[in-house]
């Protein structure tokens, strides 16, 4: 049976944020680059809570590995865009934690 494609996001956000704060003191990490790995972040904890909201919806009959799969692909690019916004504002509280400590 053909197999889709895992999507890549789900580790992504927390793989970036590991590698660059493994990598870097906090301390000498460019600001650019902390707030990037801080916005990857919150792009994939918003798509995990977004995914868990949507198992609470019963599912259709209908639905297939392909409409699983760019489900996926549209929360992932819902979390980006709430990300972006900032309306949710993790990114910079955890920046700005990051950088007082």
């Amino acid at each position: 049976m053909f197999q889709l494609p895992v999507s890549n996001m789900e580790n992504s956000g927390t793989k970036k944020l590991e590698s660059k704060l493994k990598d870097n003191n906090i301390d000498k990490m460019p600001d650019e680059d902390l707030m990037e790995a801080c916005k990857s972040f919150e792009t994939y904890f918003v798509e995990q809570v977004i995914k868990a909201m949507r198992k609470t919806v019963p599912n259709s009959e209908e639905e297939n590995d392909y409409m699983n799969y760019f489900g996926d692909m549209l929360y992932q690019k819902y979390s980006e865009n709430i990300t972006e916004s900032g309306e949710l504002g993790i990114a910079q509280m955890l920046y700005e934690s990051m950088k007082r400590s």
